[in-house]
């Protein structure tokens, strides 16, 4: 989820630029727990949205390399946050003192997630970036500001149903069902794409740290040669791991460490 800052993979579009220059330290070995039997399709109960606070470990290509935090809180009515922290904390994006936050404001319409705000912000050594964006419903058009080319600051003609990037990890926890299939139309700074993915027939387990869990496998089908997987599982309001893979190889992967309501 590609180096650049603004790029749009999901949750790991932030972590990139803070672990893309990590030494490489020995990731440490996942303890063993026991395998579960995969849960069948007709149990499968997609997490209902509520506040939490979740936390991450990263992993480059195998090496640990920082972490993530996700919260997601409720401001009043139908108006909700998402917010996330990046953090290197190994190598060069230590060094740099490297932070990356991403926040966006978004109403709950039950069927669907609607971004009102989306804003973008980069600190390290030496440089800081920001860019806020507006989705402005009534005038049918998302535009952003900041530190962006010029070509990315002009207006785009909104549809119902457009996701920001952090939105998207929601929506397919709400939307995944077993063996289903989804396209989600994905406006963020200044950029368009369509997105396809597809949940798997049925659960797997899934090993993260020394928990295991039960976990419905969903992953980006139109992606070609840039895989984006995550798992989510029941009664877990937030993915249990998120991995993006290029060329055939792991990339980026972030385990879940912690989760709590927020």
């Amino acid at each position: 989820m590609a180096i650049a800052l603004f790029k749009p993979m999901l949750l790991t579009a932030l972590l990139v630029s803070a672990v893309s220059h990590a030494q490489e330290t020995p990731a440490p070995a996942p303890a063993q727990a026991p395998v579960a039997p995969a849960l069948p399709a007709l149990e499968w109960t997609p997490p209902a949205l509520e506040p939490f606070v979740a936390t991450y470990q990263a992993f480059y290509k195998g090496k640990e390399a920082g972490d993530a935090t996700m919260r997601v809180t409720h401001n009043n009515d139908s108006q909700w946050r998402v917010d996330l922290a990046v953090r290197g904390k190994r190598g060069f994006a230590s060094v740099l003192g490297l932070n990356i936050e991403q926040s966006n404001v978004f109403t709950n319409e039950g069927s669907v997630y609607t971004p009102l705000s989306q804003s973008t912000v980069k600190k390290a050594l030496f440089m800081s970036k920001k860019v806020t964006g507006v989705y402005n419903w009534q005038a049918g058009t998302a535009q952003w500001q900041g530190d962006l080319k010029d070509e990315r600051q002009r207006p785009i003609p909104l549809q119902r149903g457009d996701q920001s990037a952090l939105l998207l990890n929601l929506s397919l926890m709400r939307d995944a069902r077993p063996g289903q299939a989804l396209q989600y139309r994905y406006v963020d700074v200044g950029r368009v794409r369509q997105y396809e993915y597809r949940a798997a027939d049925t659960t797997e387990n899934v090993q993260v740290g020394d928990l295991s869990y039960d976990a419905l496998r969903v992953y980006r089908t139109n992606g070609g040669n840039d895989e984006t997987i995550l798992w989510i599982a029941n009664g877990v309001p937030t993915p249990v791991r998120i991995l993006q893979r290029k060329d055939g190889q792991d990339e980026i992967d972030l385990r879940l460490i912690e989760y709590q309501g927020a």
